[in-house]
């Protein structure tokens, strides 16, 4: 009996698409093209995701970064906005399952690094290096797998101050499309494709994110892509009557709660029970919970790009995600996926399964 001769999706070729089990990504691109426009949703992050994590050999800013680097807000702000992630980093790097010679680097600006030091925890073996620019941290390996709940309380806790330190600079409500514009933030190339392609296809957008949402909505309002078959959840800023900073909207959206926790008062899901199938978009472990808790699920592709620190986290992205691209700065693979499901070309004929 002849073998089967199925469609496959010339982007997976791709030399930065890793796939630990491509037989089983075959059979979910296989259900999805089946479901096709009419059954699909998408699910993505947008930090390192949809936005770019580096350009020219230079990293892109974070949504964050977009607004702790611009001129509205004051040095010695700056100084304590870092100090609050670093610590926040810092207390979850000592409940997490690092290797020995793991590094996280904390981008913390000039001379920030001995502003205050934090003593190494006794028995943690903490080490820390202060080059120009960055505070690194080397953690010896913890007997926990994953954060407790006591490290996200301090997690939450840190950017919560990090945020009222925000509310603090006076800052208007006008200032965020100028601070967007002269930033270096940019989207992945291929952006407009991809949203356009969902949008003209009626395939809702589900941005989850950590960052700040006025400044990631501000940025795919400049790149003229911002349809209405977005819907964003992120950390939103409340400004007064008279346009300034008084707080952040709602519960704090941080990386380690991207679930439907954070969505039980709306009904965003409800209203797409007919779109059973999911392609989910991240850059992070913790981002693969963000389809957690949507009713109906029947099929869900998961893609997760890897940015950096590729040899030490390649095995846990491709153990964790469908598909992995690794340092990829395109939307190519899924714009060709997406192509592929609504039968409108990229793919080619091959033999065997």
């Amino acid at each position: 009996m002849a073998e089967e001769v199925r469609p496959r999706v010339s982007s997976l070729m791709k030399a930065t698409v890793l796939m630990r089990q491509p037989g089983r990504v075959q059979e979910i691109v296989g259900a999805l093209r089946r479901g096709g426009g009419d059954r699909l949703q998408v699910i993505s992050d947008f930090d390192m995701t949809l936005s770019r994590f580096a350009y020219n050999g230079q990293r892109c800013p974070s949504s964050h970064n977009i607004l702790d680097n611009s001129k509205i807000i004051s040095e010695d702000c700056r100084k304590e906005w870092f100090l609050c992630v670093a610590l926040a980093v810092l207390e979850l790097t000592l409940e997490t399952r690092l290797a020995s010679n793991s590094e996280i680097r904390l981008p913390l600006p000039p001379k920030c690094w001995d502003y205050r030091r934090a003593p190494p925890p006794p028995g943690r073996g903490l080490l820390f290096s202060s080059p120009s620019c960055f505070t690194t941290i080397i953690p010896l390996r913890s007997t926990r797998t994953g954060p407790s709940k006591r490290s996200c309380l301090t997690w939450c806790s840190e950017w919560s101050k990090a945020h009222s330190l925000l509310c603090q600079q006076r800052i208007q409500k006008f200032q965020i499309a100028q601070v967007v514009g002269e930033s270096t933030a940019m989207l992945r190339e291929g952006y407009k494709t991809f949203f356009d392609t969902l949008y003209q296809n009626n395939i809702p957008l589900f941005i989850f994110s950590a960052g700040i949402g006025d400044i990631l909505e501000e940025i795919i309002r400049q790149m003229k892509v911002f349809h209405p078959n977005i819907h964003i959840v992120s950390n939103y800023m409340d400004f007064s009557e008279d346009g300034f900073l008084k707080g952040f909207k709602g519960q704090l959206i941080h990386t380690y709660n991207k679930n439907s926790s954070v969505c039980e008062n709306s009904n965003y899901f409800q209203q797409l029970q007919n779109k059973t199938n999911i392609i989910l978009l991240g850059d992070s472990i913790g981002d693969l919970t963000m389809a957690d808790g949507v009713p109906g699920v029947q099929n869900i592709l998961k893609i997760g790009f890897l940015n950096d620190k590729v040899e030490e986290r390649r095995e846990r992205y491709m153990d964790s995600y469908d598909i992995v691209l690794e340092k990829d700065e395109t939307l190519d693979v899924v714009n060709g996926l997406l192509q592929h499901i609504l039968r409108q070309g990229d793919c080619v004929e091959l033999q065997g399964s």
